[in-house]
């Protein structure tokens, strides 16, 4: 079929994306099914039109950067240069990486460089005055490292673009760079290749030069070691020679802490996510065709990434690696350079070669279909076949599975922002960028730590307070043999993995991957409620079970479960708040909940315009928090250090009635947290004595106003059912003239909550009375804090005195985990109309695809009085 005047063919890249492919037309594709292959129902989902699978084949190739030979594009483009032309339009518009992949086709075909791909690109940004910042992060890199042009380069190129110098404007070719900026990474194993060379360009070059490119022209692809240094840099500056840097089955890659990362942005191309799946993923103990297997990913792709990052300096060769050869090989210029890597300079070549045009021929070209993309390639002939390997398995070496320490984004922000230690900032960027820290690199992270002073002010304390705890945690946890059932003799290492990037993998990849490193999880706390928390029962996960228990709905079923809460006002998405609830007249501290973030304080007075914006885009949780000023808080670590043989003081916040009932109601014996108490500071009288009392003075007529402001607020709470006394309850005032609300002082009655009455109560000491009184839980987390020395110290003792690690634990905290999540999606599920079917499902801006979501509410929901119940209005 001839298609060369097919609109596919004429379309202009940035038309390419106006076709819709679904994961059956993408699974076809790949498979190289012509249309004529297809089946039935994927010709109906394209509307039985040819033209639209032209399109989206062409589409395809071109976003994906595939190779035109042996793949169905060559049916509908039938020039093999046109195609390239596009595809590298495409992705220069797209600010994609250089496909280092096609090098031998952009480069000896097309004399396209990188140097030049990237001139290109920087030309069509400043063209466009755009920011620095809307280079993708890989793109920025690679663009510093050719071009030499980062964020402050790129700023003085266009303030000297943009000023005028005899009334006219300087070109922005003239700025931008003539060559190569000096290359400080090309390694001895790496292959050279001859790029397009003319016979101008060998007039001009040196006599060595001539030699050089003959030799590499005459012999093929050779190791870079075997050539003189200096003569390999001057050709590959010049464009005659470019570089590949081979990958076998068996390589195992190192990524030390990030040197020259750029942070700007994340674009979300294929070749970038799979970017950051491998980078989360790697590690020291998994080879490339294990990791193709983990992840479920073509093995050449996964090839193609790890050659970038060697390329970029992101990471390098583990020791040990690939066959060796005669050291007596490599050219006495490579000797004695400081490498930047490990990698042996003896690394054997694969047997695979670059394709080239003359490769193959154009005739008998078939329209079978290609083996699957999964399947093995060439070169991994020796190796176990990537279908026999299971995710915990290692053909490599034996490797002792790790404790898993999540953190979240908020966590690397401290540390880069903080200044907190000069080299501690290249960690927090690996820490974000990479998703993990691994245990190889954990020494130098926790001396980076240790230089941290805890002198520090303001918000800069909270700083070094999180830089601080996480020391201490992570050589609490590492290598600890203390820590019974998870350690050998020396205890176990420690990564630290960072939430957002696991969850970026797919869910049943996620699996794979923490089954086949970790033999436990263990979470920082609180982890920030925009973060979707992991849920792994394999390996045993302490820390929340579900990503609901990192939500409002959890701190409403904990009210619930109680009968004790702050008073709360959950407002669903599109509701309108016309007045101050009346259960919030008094308070001026209010906390702020919207869907997916964590709490703002703010003033009462400001709630109305808070709240009612908020709303038009979000679920809102409203809670009262301070009387007169900003409420008090305390943190109660579990599992609780209750010693029989020392009592502990009666005014101890562990003989709270809540803690007490909590728990009765969920096991907090194997796992680890806090949870937090909250004083609003809300006025109260004690419980009124038999004794007869002298008879008031008679009020003046200030004091008769004041007892009928008083009267009026009293009349407000009694419609919600609060301050109902006996009848020979009145207004009372203080000595001082402040108003109190008359209560008794257990059970609560000013909207925190009170004890179920049909339960028998046991009298309570006045000192457990006054706790009851004054403090109500606010939330309950699980993990281990980092935000509190104190806490994270008590923490850490009580998950060592109670064997939290023991495999016993680790069970029976797994069974208990699984009950927890389920009794809180029964409990979301009551309190929905329609519950994980309706359209208001809560969906993080930077949600990954496989990112687990939490029901936003559809209805309004209050807590006072104990009781949870659909709100009114009122």
């Amino acid at each position: 079929r001839n298609l060369k005047n097919s609109t596919a063919f004429n379309s202009e890249p940035s038309q390419l994306k106006m076709v819709s492919i679904t994961p059956d037309v993408e699974f076809h594709i790949r498979q190289n099914y012509t249309w004529m292959k297809l089946p039935a129902s994927v010709k109906a989902s394209l509307g039985n039109a040819p033209g639209l699978y032209d399109k989206a084949v062409m589409e395809f190739s071109v976003k994906n950067q595939m190779r035109w030979r042996n793949n169905v594009v060559r049916f509908i483009q039938r020039d093999e240069r046109k195609y390239y032309e596009s595809l590298l339009q495409y992705s220069r518009e797209h600010l994609m990486l250089y496909p280092y992949h096609l090098q031998d086709m952009l480069v000896q075909g097309l004399r396209v460089t990188p140097f030049a791909y990237y001139c290109n690109m920087m030309y069509d940004t400043m063209l466009g005055e755009k920011s620095y910042d809307s280079l993708p992060n890989f793109t920025a890199a690679d663009c510093l490292r050719l071009l030499g042009v980062g964020r402050n380069q790129y700023i003085d190129l266009m303030n000297q673009y943009r000023s005028k110098k005899f009334f006219r404007r300087r070109g922005i070719r003239d700025l931008l760079p003539s060559k190569p900026a000096k290359v400080s990474r090309v390694e001895p194993w790496w292959v050279v290749n001859v790029g397009y060379v003319t016979e101008d360009d060998i007039r001009v070059c040196m006599p060595e030069e001539h030699r050089t490119i003959d030799n590499i022209i005459d012999h093929g692809k050779q190791m870079v070691g075997t050539f003189d240094r200096q003569i390999i840099l001057k050709l590959y500056n010049r464009g005659l020679i470019y570089f590949n840097i081979p990958i076998a089955n068996s390589d195992i890659i190192v990524v030390p802490p990030l040197q020259g990362f750029v942070m700007n942005r994340v674009q979300g191309d294929y070749f970038e996510t799979l970017l950051y799946k491998i980078f989360v993923s790697i590690d020291e103990h998994t080879n490339i065709g294990e990791l193709a297997s983990v992840l479920q990913v073509d093995l050449q792709l996964v090839k193609n990434a790890v050659s970038v990052f060697i390329r970029l300096g992101f990471a390098h060769k583990k020791n040990g690696t690939g066959e060796n050869v005669s050291s007596a090989s490599v050219h006495p210029s490579w000797h004695n350079l400081p490498s930047p890597t490990s990698t042996s300079p003896t690394d054997r070549i694969p047997e695979t070669s670059p394709l080239t045009l003359k490769d193959f021929p154009t005739n008998n070209i078939t329209s079978t279909p290609s083996p699957s993309p999964h399947s093995p390639s060439p070169d991994s002939a020796s190796h176990p076949s990537l279908s026999t390997l299971t995710p915990g398995t290692s053909t490599s070496t034996t490797f002792q599975k790790r404790v898993g320490f999540l953190f979240d984004s908020t966590l690397t922000a401290f540390l880069m922002m903080g200044n907190l230690s000069p080299g501690l900032k290249n960690h927090a960027v690996t820490m974000f960028e990479v998703g993990k820290l691994t245990d190889e690199v954990m020494d130098s992270f926790l001396t980076e730590l240790g230089k941290v002073s805890a002198q520090a002010e303001g918000e800069a304390r909270r700083y070094y307070e999180h830089a601080i705890t996480l020391l201490d945690t992570i050589k609490f946890l590492r290598h600890n043999p203390k820590l019974v059932g998870v350690a050998g003799g020396s205890g176990l290492g420690v990564d630290l993995l960072r939430c957002e990037s696991m969850m970026s993998l797919e869910p049943a990849t996620l699996t794979r991957v923490l089954q086949k490193n970790y033999s436990v999880l263990v979470s920082m706390a609180p982890l920030s409620q925009e973060v979707y928390s992991i849920a792994s029962c394999s390996p045993p996960h302490l820390g929340p079970a579900v990503p609901e228990m990192n939500s409002v709905w959890f701190k409403l079923w904990l009210y619930s479960k109680l009968g004790r809460g702050p008073p709360s006002l959950l407002l669903a998405k599109g509701s309108r708040l016309r007045k101050l609830p009346h259960f919030l007249k008094g308070y001026t501290r209010v906390l702020v909940t919207t869907w997916g973030h964590d709490p703002t304080n703010v003033y009462v007075s400001n709630l109305l315009l808070t709240a009612n914006d908020a709303l038009t885009h979000s679920a809102v949780l409203i809670q009262a928090h301070g009387w007169k000023d900003n409420g008090q808080v305390q943190h109660v670590p579990f599992p609780f250090d209750r010693d029989e043989e020392i009592p502990l003081p009666e005014d101890d916040l562990l003989h709270h009635p809540s803690l007490t009932k909590l728990e009765k109601e969920v096991d907090l014996r194997h796992t680890c947290g806090y949870i937090t108490l909250l004083r609003t500071g809300a006025p109260r009288i004690r419980p009124r004595h038999s004794q007869k009392k002298p008879a008031p003075a008679a009020p003046s007529a200030e004091e008769q106003a004041q007892q009928s402001a008083i009267s009026e607020f009293l009349e407000d709470l009694r419609e919600l059912g609060i301050g109902e006394t006996t009848p020979d309850a009145t207004p009372t005032t203080s000595s001082s003239g402040q108003r109190l609300v008359p209560v008794s002082a257990t059970p609560e009655q000013d909207g925190t909550g009170t004890e179920a009455e049909s339960q028998p109560q046991e009298p309570l000491s006045p000192a457990v009375a006054k706790l009851a009184s004054e403090w109500v839980p606010l939330e309950l987390k699980f993990g281990i804090p980092l935000f509190s020395e104190t806490a994270n110290k008590a923490v850490c003792d009580r998950l060592l005195e109670c064997n939290l690690l023991s495999p016993g634990s680790l069970e029976q905290q797994t069974q208990t985990n699984r009950l927890l999540a389920l009794e809180i999606l029964s409990f979301i599920s009551d309190h929905q109309d329609n519950f994980y079917f309706s359209d208001t499902v809560d969906s993080a801006p930077d949600a990954a695809p496989y990112t687990h979501t939490v029901p936003m509410p559809t209805r309004s929901l209050v807590f006072l009085n104990g009781k949870l119940e659909n709100f009114n209005g009122r």
